[in-house]
């Protein structure tokens, strides 16, 4: 059922039919981004960013923790979602918990846009406003890295070392924006958050693909549509654009050819279509 690809040194494993389910994991991070499936294979991830509670979205998490408890996951899972959704998400596991015989505790962490939280390690997450009928968030990961001052770029390793050694201060903290998910919005959020478009991976919604879908019907369900992405082509620096939450007018191959004749040449060696290698969608 589910498929993987890579982005530079990331793996993107899962899921993503457009209003089907959308479900994807990065083990090098141990991160689940959304949860409208349930695959085994993802037990192992440490926390879930969910976008939003569309059942495509959010449904599967009753399953998702029963999953974990079959696997000896005895800690709660930790969820960043948005903050107006907790009461109500953690209401609905309550009320499926009598029918199970697994616990269906959470451990929620509620985001507003501009919430800055650690994750792990060095690595922090950043929730975004996205647009959508319903509370939506973004995420970014970020990592933060040291990197030499500028008018020090001359210095060679061993002289660097000592000059460390002895406390002086050579390098600047900056935080490197690692991965970012954005789904279920309008192309407004990369005008109200223009620096997505540099993260070193940047995977985003791309419902619709062509005149199958008008722009006005796209915007009715707040979805992104390949013609506002065709407008911003020369703005998006990120090292790896990966499209996913394709509807289902297109089957996977189509996904491609599509991408291939419409982007431009330079843009799409960086795109990696979240798709199968299958002929149809799975399910």
């Amino acid at each position: 059922m589910i498929w993987s690809v890579k982005a530079g040194s990331l793996t993107i494993r899962g899921v993503s039919v457009g209003g089907v389910y959308t479900s994807l994991y990065v083990p090098e991070l141990g991160v689940m981004f959304d949860v409208g499936a349930s695959p085994r294979s993802f037990a192992g991830a440490g926390a879930l960013l969910l976008s939003h509670g569309h059942p495509d979205h959010a449904g599967a998490l009753p399953a998702f923790l029963g999953i974990r408890a079959l696997h000896g996951k005895t800690s709660a899972l930790r969820v960043y979602l948005p903050a107006e959704i907790v009461a109500p998400l953690q209401a609905s596991l309550a009320a499926q918990k009598p029918m199970v015989r697994y616990g269906l505790e959470i451990d929620p962490v509620p985001m507003e846009p501009g919430d800055v939280v650690p994750f792990k390690g060095d690595l922090s997450v950043r929730a975004f406003k996205t647009f959508h009928p319903v509370p939506s968030l973004g995420y970014e990961l970020s990592r933060r890295v040291l990197k030499l001052k500028p008018e020090h770029a001359h210095l060679r390793g061993p002289e660097i070392a000592l000059r460390r050694r002895a406390g002086e201060p050579l390098f600047d903290e900056i935080m490197r924006r690692e991965v970012a998910y954005v789904t279920d919005t309008l192309i407004r959020v990369v005008h109200t958050e223009p620096e997505l478009l540099s993260a070193r991976v940047l995977i985003l919604e791309c419902t619709f693909l062509d005149d199958r879908k008008s722009l006005a019907a796209t915007h009715a369900g707040c979805h992104i549509h390949l013609d506002e992405l065709l407008e911003i082509a020369d703005r998006i620096t990120c090292e790896h654009l990966v499209l996913m939450h394709f509807s289902q007018l297109y089957r996977p191959p189509e996904v491609v050819e599509i991408l291939r004749r419409r982007l431009p040449p330079e843009l799409m060696t960086r795109v990696v279509p979240f798709v199968p290698e299958a002929a149809e969608w799975p399910g």
